[in-house]
């Protein structure tokens, strides 16, 4: 279902397309306001890109996220998080479509409809606007180090901005491969048209959903397949959460998601070069990473890393375990998981998560002989609150004696989801927004426990939180499902991919 308002007349139209790059101006601009039901402008929706030159494009066509190189690398578009969350985004920000009505020259967030899709099985972006009568058809794509964008509609005319500079590192001249007097249009046709194809040769590598997998569940394999490769760095392996500001870093427990899921897709070879990437971190340094492999300053190790490390270790065929994971990775004593921050990413405690990562003497530490009827996120607190991170005991750690308390914890926080999902845990501070990895997690391992009903209802959720192009935002408005975080998020990907695979083997 494409986002929409009513049509409005507006005349002849005339289409600008102006490329602009900067990161805004002005002392507090304000974030101009999207179309009715729609995220706002620049928050991406969709991410461009084979892990070399990546891109985040929002839900108007305007790129305004650029990384390289990789998915982890350096922003090329100022655009903060920090401003996206205050309203303070200027409207110059990034690279867009302005379209000429009459004498006022508007913004794509100013159209009467907009309708985005990428183009079937491509990581190839195509978004249609209506000004009246007019029709804008945008299309765009990011290969290797190219960046193309092609605009067409009544009266098209495109300008570069002449202060584009990508060339600090390496050359990234390729940026201006878009629709200009230099680079003609059947030069973006072709270019857009090879990074198609290299994405569909790219999937036909993919083990397939098994027999009854419904067209949906398809849709949704493919499309988190490709936001997996767009997300990872295709000469390193460094995944990147997102594409986005403060998300461009590589956490280990996500990061290892994706390469578990990699291997269940069928593809071994990305399962091995992300987790040789993993391998080679100083996982006790920090919790998140460049794409260069060094420690983000900032925040202290989370206790589940070497564990989440291990079990993608054990699924690209590496190593067998989480002690074995903590010697390879200059430890040597117990995998050290105790008073530190869990995936809530606050406080340090001895918390569920952390525990049911590194090991049955974890578990043991928490629970002695006792084991429990549900599972809270501190054991020692009752009034933590159930905890998502029970499925975790089941997919991908084999905790066989918490199964009882993870069906009765995960049938609780099922019973009260939202029509979009679950929040990480009951007793999560964070708003009542659900969380798409949460309920992805969740539907795994209760598709694992042969609770298929719940499962589905949670991939039905799933379904509704995703954007009408298929990405899984980090979490949505509980009322509108509309995106509020970052979008897509690979983590969530990866676990779809899972859960899909658990539900049609």
């Amino acid at each position: 279902m494409g986002w929409a308002r009513t049509a409005t007349a507006l005349g002849a139209v005339v289409v600008a397309a102006v490329l602009l790059l900067s990161g805004g101006s002005g002392a507090d601009p304000e974030t101009p306001a999207g179309l009715p039901g729609m995220p706002p402008p620049f928050l991406g929706v969709a991410v461009l890109g084979d892990g070399g030159l990546t891109a985040a494009v929002d839900a108007y066509g305007d790129v305004v996220d650029l990384r390289a190189p990789g998915p982890a690398g350096r922003a090329l578009i100022d655009n903060s998080a920090g401003r996206q969350a205050a309203g303070s985004v200027a409207g110059d920000t990034g690279i867009q479509v302005r379209v000429q009505v009459g004498r006022e020259v508007l913004p794509m967030w100013r159209a009467d409809s907009i309708r985005q899709r990428f183009v079937s099985g491509t990581n190839v972006l195509r978004t249609v606007a209506t000004f009246g009568a007019a029709r804008v058809v945008v299309r765009q794509a990011a290969r290797g180090e190219a960046l193309a964008m092609l605009v067409r509609g009544s009266g098209v005319t495109l300008r570069v901005n002449a202060d584009i500079d990508c060339e600090q590192g390496r050359s990234y001249r390729a940026l201006a491969v878009v629709c200009s007097a230099e680079q003609p249009a059947s030069a973006m046709d072709r270019l857009l048209g090879q990074a198609a194809a290299a994405d569909r040769r790219w999937l036909l590598r993919s083990r397939p959903l098994g027999p009854g997998a419904p067209g949906w569940s398809r849709r949704m394999y493919f499309r988190s397949l490709l936001v997996l490769r767009a997300l990872t760095d295709r000469r390193t392996g460094a995944v990147a959460a997102g594409a986005r500001d403060g998300w461009a870093y590589v956490w280990p427990r996500d990061a290892s998601a994706a390469a578990i899921a990699y291997a269940a897709a069928g593809y071994r070879r990305e399962a091995e070069r992300v987790t040789q990437f993993l391998l080679g971190l100083g996982l006790k340094d920090a919790a998140r990473f460049y794409g260069d492999g060094s420690p983000v300053p900032g925040r202290a190790a989370q206790g589940d890393a070497i564990g989440w490390v291990a079990a993608a270790s054990r699924a690209a065929g590496l190593i067998g375990s989480a002690r074995h994971a903590a010697r390879i990775l200059g430890g040597g004593g117990p995998v050290p998981w105790r008073d530190r921050a869990d995936y809530w990413e606050g406080a340090p405690g001895d918390y569920l998560g952390n525990a049911i990562a590194s090991g049955e003497v974890a578990i043991k530490h928490l629970y002695g002989a006792k084991l429990p009827v549900r599972l809270e996120r501190d054991p020692a607190d009752p009034k933590s609150g159930l905890d998502s991170a029970a499925a975790w005991a089941v997919r991908p750690f084999t905790r066989p004696r918490l199964y009882p308390a993870v069906r009765n914890t995960l049938s609780r926080l099922v019973a009260h989801r939202t029509p979009y999902g679950i929040t990480p845990g009951e007793g999560w501070s964070g708003g009542e927004d659900p969380w798409s990895a949460p309920t992805a997690w969740t539907a795994w391992s209760l598709a694992a426990l042969g609770e298929r009903p719940d499962a589905l209802r949670l991939m039905q959720a799933l379904r509704r939180s995703a954007t009408p192009a298929g990405d899984l935002p980090e979490r949505v408005d509980a009322k509108t499902g509309i995106p509020r975080s970052t979008t897509p998020l690979a983590w969530s990907h990866a676990f779809a991919i899972l859960a899909l695979r658990e539900l049609w083997p």
